[in-house]
């Protein structure tokens, strides 16, 4: 394979006076029986390389036979530009790999972001999407590299599992038994022993109790970034069936020591987004987001604001006389996301952290506050979103541990693994989840979550 230098590179280093090999696909195209200008790019960057090919070229039949999407491999002088570009290139030699075919789907025309999720296998080619996931990619980096500077340790958790973490029961079943021969138990019931793990079992929603134990366990912090997955029949901007979540958990840590590890994560997401993501940010502003950038600007450089569950509703209800909400506001409620946009954009005008909600709309792991009422819970809210980040210090105490679960009625042998960490050497921990789409809508200004993730899987979609 020759050598060759990617686009990205060409920019970078700028080789001019040198005869360099390029690799790509056709953007665009201008073609006369005298010259052609090319415009190549290769996915490693939002900048396009633009090549002059002469008409004296010996094969110059095969170049003007080129369309939109051809992958061809260019030799050529890059020389200073003239124009807008930096760079450009005179083109020696035009190999074509492939020329695509007259019904290729990606013409040079506005194409809706809807039609693009219908031809996923090929949205990669057009500038939108190229820079989402080039930002997808370094905010994954970022990720890793925040947590292994803050001394966390990465864990892979188990994808299958047993286990309900969020007890909300949006699961998907995992089975190879026989739909049209089910074996049943005495009861009448499927026998879930004949199974292939001999007991019934599911994808994963959450990492969280798994992390727990190696937090808890010995390992100190450990923290999981993997798919996770939800049944939940939604069809909403905000929801996919299947994501990755991002999970930290750390052990003598309080609920004031996880949001403080919250704020200086999201703000390193943002910090590395804008330094090596620039170009591709101020790209997805102009087409999507107008505002985005100068909201990034202000979440990177303000503190956040921190309020009580309790206080965040009587801020609300308070505003309710003046200000219309679809949905009324009462202490007990789950938050909205038109309630927790509202704490963010228009009350505090910054990034709001809401702690201790009530027990019975939060997960049975998280600690009791000496109320008896609420739970050592937080929600990072965020301008433009509403929350990016829950999370909670956990419960450690076996005893409040257990008679939790007995109020909601949950059986305790199928967590006696869990439940070991509250009997050997328990100690304060606290941890929280990030759902990693949801970032990337909000550092990218995208506002549907199938446009952050490559294949989205929603109900009554698995297509690709």
């Amino acid at each position: 394979m020759s050598e060759y230098l990617l686009i990205k590179k060409v920019f970078e280093n700028k080789p001019v006076d040198q005869t360099i090999i390029v690799k790509g696909w056709v953007k665009s195209f201008r073609q006369s029986k005298k010259f052609s200008f090319l415009v190549l790019n290769d996915g490693t960057t939002q900048k396009d390389l633009q090549i002059i090919v002469d008409g004296t070229l010996s094969n110059y039949e095969d170049v003007i036979k080129l369309t939109l999407g051809s992958s061809v491999e260019v030799e050529g002088l890059l020389v200073a530009s003239q124009g807008k570009q930096p760079v450009e290139m005179q083109a020696q030699r035009v190999h074509t790999f492939c020329l695509n075919s007259e019904d290729y789907p990606l013409q040079k025309k506005e194409t809706s972001l809807e039609y693009l999720r219908e031809i996923a296998h090929l949205r990669s080619r057009t500038n939108t999407f190229s820079a989402v996931f080039r930002l997808r990619h370094v905010l994954a980096q970022a990720t890793h590299e925040f947590f292994t500077n803050e001394s966390f340790i990465y864990l892979h958790t188990p994808i299958i599992t047993a286990s309900d973490a969020e007890g909300a029961g949006e699961m998907f079943r995992i089975s190879t038994l026989p739909l049209d021969k089910l074996p049943k138990n005495d009861k009448g019931s499927i026998d879930f022993t004949k199974d292939y793990f001999g007991r019934e079992t599911f994808l994963s929603v959450s990492g969280q109790l798994e992390a727990e134990t190696f937090a808890v366990g010995g390992l100190g912090r450990v923290y999981t970034f993997g798919p996770t997955f939800r049944s939940e029949n939604s069809n909403t901007a905000r929801h996919l069936s299947e994501f990755w979540m991002v999970e930290p958990e750390a052990s003598f840590s309080t609920l004031e020591d996880n949001a403080k590890l919250a704020t200086n994560y999201v703000k390193h997401l943002i910090k590395r987004a804008m330094e090596q993501c620039g170009e591709e940010l101020e790209f997805l502003a102009a087409r999507y987001a107008p505002e985005n950038l100068k909201t990034l600007e202000h979440v990177l450089n303000s503190p956040f604001e921190t309020v009580s569950y309790t206080s965040a509703v009587e801020i609300l209800q308070e505003v309710s006389k003046t200000h219309k909400f679809e949905y009324p506001v009462s202490w007990g409620i789950d938050l909205q996301t038109e309630h927790e946009r509202f704490l963010a954009e228009q009350y505090f005008k910054r990034p709001t952290i809401v702690t201790d909600y009530p027990k019975e709309i939060k997960s049975f792991y998280m600690k009791l506050n000496e109320d008896g009422k609420t739970v050592r819970a937080m929600d990072v809210l965020v301008p433009g979103v509403g929350e990016l980040i829950g999370g909670s210090q956990r419960e450690d105490n076996y005893d409040k541990l257990i008679k939790r679960m007995s109020d909601l009625k949950m059986d305790a042998t199928n967590y006696w693994w869990y439940l070991d960490l509250r009997k050997y050497g328990s100690v304060p921990h606290a941890g929280f989840g990030l759902g990693f789409e949801r970032a990337v809508m909000y550092i990218s200004g995208m506002t549907n979550i199938r446009d952050v993730i490559p294949f989205p899987r929603t109900p009554k979609n698995a297509e690709f």
